[in-house]
């Protein structure tokens, strides 16, 4: 579970952080297409933390969406979107019937499970989606990334394109695109968490605090060229994250 005490620094910069502006865009460009083929009634956010970006599904869709996360603190926050169904729950055991929905969205969820536990998670995935339904999900990756900020927040695990697929695979879904994302900044994040951190040792501690305007504008531009590259269908074969698209077979 991820740490409590994150939730208020997330709810406090989310909307407007580069980071998070940069990611939505990414996303964007993912499911635009998916939407404009096909309608998806029901979406499950699973791990939906402060309800913002369950908000964002329901209004840039126009969908029904229902968000769910483990834990008190972050649907404390949810409630102020006003959705219309937050429920607390595992995703290793949602409280949900078989096929219940259309869509599936996990965003930075399973990095706080112990590592091996993603495969109740995505078992529990596929029981939730009707055959056919879709899966969209997000990772934190590589475990030479992990730092201070990892640790401030929980995260248990980072995973390779690799170890995602096949654990997606075994799941019972079919992978119709992953790659990494957030990649152009790999080099700057491999200096700070590999090289300055160890230098400059410290308790861990949360990076999601507002920067300087003109900083926060320069760390969201390589982010908008990735958009706009993995909108055209382009990967990346590195980077901090991961995203996985994919379809429950059957």
């Amino acid at each position: 579970m991820m740490n409590p005490a994150e939730f208020a620094n997330i709810a406090k910069a989310e909307a407007q952080f580069w980071w998070y502006r940069g990611m939505r865009r990414i996303m964007y460009g993912l499911l635009d297409p998916l939407f404009a083929a096909r309608s998806y009634g029901q979406v499950l956010e699973a791990g939906c933390g402060t309800g913002h970006f369950a908000q964002v599904l329901r209004e840039r869709y126009q969908t029904q969406v229902v968000a769910v996360d483990l834990g008190w603190e972050g649907l404390e926050y949810a409630r102020r979107f006003n959705l219309p169904a937050l429920v607390q729950g595992d995703i290793r055991a949602l409280p949900f019937r078989d096929g219940a929905f259309d869509l599936l969205v996990s965003m930075d969820v399973l990095v706080h499970l112990p590592r091996g536990d993603e495969g109740a998670a995505f078992a529990e995935f596929a029981r939730v989606l009707q055959p056919g339904g879709t899966l969209a999900i997000r990772v934190a990756a590589l475990d030479i990334l992990r730092s201070r900020h990892s640790q401030a927040a929980h995260e248990r695990q980072r995973f390779t394109r690799a170890r995602l697929v096949r654990a997606v695979q075994q799941a019972g879904f079919r992978v119709d695109r992953c790659t990494y994302a957030n990649s152009l900044l790999l080099p700057v994040a491999f200096t700070k968490f590999r090289l300055v951190e160890p230098l400059l040792p410290g308790p861990p501690e949360s990076t999601v605090r507002p920067v300087s305007p003109w900083l926060d504008n320069l760390l969201y531009q390589p982010l908008g060229l990735e958009a706009r590259w993995i909108a055209r269908g382009g990967n990346f074969p590195l980077g901090q994250s991961l995203i996985l698209l994919g379809a429950k077979e059957g």
